[in-house]
């Protein structure tokens, strides 16, 4: 199965909504007080998560992989986690942008009632991004896999397979492999390629790599990516969209690939991945 850019299917309208909210309640406060006013103009149910409802105060704790859609209040931090809560659930996730990229968020923090009032009328396409599994079906990424060095200033030196062949060593920093949704991210920082939505691929990208022809990959389905920590006396430590999962020491290595696991991103129509590129990455 590719991955699809967004689906034109008319979508019912939602009855049921959980909702997921950047990290401090006062960051998300204001767009949630008025997210509630719209949810009762329109007969819709907020369903929160317990930490949600501890959060904010709010009664309304339920089963939130019960829901017809998922609304974002926050960034793409935000976005992120959420994405990774709903993986392997039919419920899509929107997002209201309360950071400051807002990549993956599909409605500004100012147009709340315009733009949930829309989703929550059916008006929205669902993306299907591919994901990671890492370690075997360890870990779920979303965004991306991170092998860096666990001591700071120290250069590493690993070692890459694709599909089962070696590609030798390289000293440098750390390397990333990301998705779709994740090549806009550390990725791009770091030079690496941007993968369109749709595209069923994951890039790989070394950070400072210690040569004049390390270049970025990028790799279909079907073909898993190995990486051997080479160094020594150096462990390496394993990220997945940014946390800490595991320590790779000398002679250990790690496995990537694209999951049959997707992530599903709910936009409003108008917002495309290219509107959205240049909005946040193309300067006027």
């Amino acid at each position: 199965m590719s991955s699809t850019t967004g689906s034109t299917t008319p979508r019912p309208e939602v009855r049921r909504a959980a909702v997921i909210t950047a990290g401090r309640a006062a960051t998300s406060g204001d767009a949630l007080e008025r997210l509630r006013a719209l949810a009762r103009e329109r007969g819709v149910e907020l369903v929160l998560p317990d930490e949600e409802t501890e959060k904010h105060g709010d009664e309304h704790a339920g089963e939130v992989e019960g829901a017809d859609l998922a609304v974002v209040l926050g960034g793409d931090g935000t976005m992120l986690r959420a994405l990774r809560r709903f993986l392997g659930t039919p419920v899509p996730v929107i997002g209201v942008n309360l950071g400051r990229v807002g990549f993956l968020t599909s409605v500004p923090a100012g147009s709340v009632e315009e733009g949930v009032g829309r989703a929550f009328a059916g008006e929205y396409e669902v993306v299907e991004l591919p994901t990671l599994d890492v370690g075997g079906e360890r870990w779920s990424a979303v965004n991306d896999v991170v092998v860096t060095s666990s001591t700071l200033g120290r250069m590493i030196e690993l070692g890459w397979t694709i599909g089962g062949e070696d590609l030798g060593s390289l000293p440098c920093d750390g390397l990333i492999c990301s998705t779709p949704s994740g090549s806009t991210a550390y990725n791009l920082s770091n030079g690496g390629p941007v993968l369109v939505w749709g595209l069923d691929a994951m890039t790989i990208t070394f950070v400072a790599p210690h040569s004049l022809h390390a270049r970025p990959l990028v790799v279909p389905r079907g073909r898993a990516l190995e990486v051997t920590n080479r160094t020594a006396d150096v462990s390496a430590t394993v990220l997945v969209d940014g946390q800490q999962v595991h320590e790779l020491a000398p002679g250990d290595a790690v496995e990537a690939r694209l999951s049959e696991r997707r992530s599903l991103l709910a936009t409003l129509p108008e917002s495309t991945f290219f509107s959205r590129y240049r909005q946040t990455f193309v300067a006027e």
